[in-house]
């Protein structure tokens, strides 16, 4: 039995008072359904649908290199995002298999922010430092370099890109992870 209770998310009452079904998912106590899941599914198609994204996973990828670093990371075109917009994508090892499904979010000209999935974040982190062309480094939601991090560690992880010379110009994966 685990005695570590579970961490709740800033929306946890908001979910409680709407009548969701709350259940343990990766360390926190989250909503799992509210009214059932036909009438949640027309809902969602017909009108709106919200998922409370506080559990998960935020690393920060900044600097010169950060496009490289997320074209060869990534398999959609980071390039193509303009200031504020976010893409799905997924995050693979170099035989295609996949690590883990993420949003990508360009949050500057030299910054972007990768949500990954709660259950993941060390598996992904992991990944991301070994085969990244950046400067790993980890901070605590103490720091001053970041505001309060997200996720089951309750750290923000971020990493410095800088420009690898390896890289050719638009060309995702470009260095095979396992080349390093």
């Amino acid at each position: 039995m685990n005695a570590t209770p579970l961490k709740r998310t800033p929306l946890y009452h908001e979910h409680v008072a709407a009548g969701a079904r709350m259940v343990p998912f990766g360390g926190w106590e989250m909503p799992v359904q509210y009214t059932g899941i036909i009438e949640e599914h027309r809902t969602v198609r017909g009108a709106v649908g919200l998922f409370d994204v506080s559990h998960m996973g935020e690393f920060e990828v900044e600097g010169p290199g950060a496009l490289a670093a997320l074209q060869h990371l990534t398999t959609n075109d980071v390039a193509s995002l303009q200031m504020g917009q976010i893409q799905y994508s997924v995050l693979c090892y170099d035989n295609g298999a996949i690590v883990d499904d993420l949003t990508v979010y360009r949050v500057g000209d030299e910054r972007y922010m990768i949500t990954v999935n709660a259950g993941n974040i060390d598996k992904d982190w992991a990944h991301v430092t070994k085969c990244g062309p950046a400067t790993p480094a980890r901070t605590d939601s103490s720091s001053t370099r970041r505001p309060t991090g997200r996720g089951t560690s309750g750290r923000r992880s971020w990493m410095r890109a800088a420009p690898t010379a390896s890289r050719r110009s638009g060309s995702a994966h470009a260095t095979p992870c396992g080349s390093r």
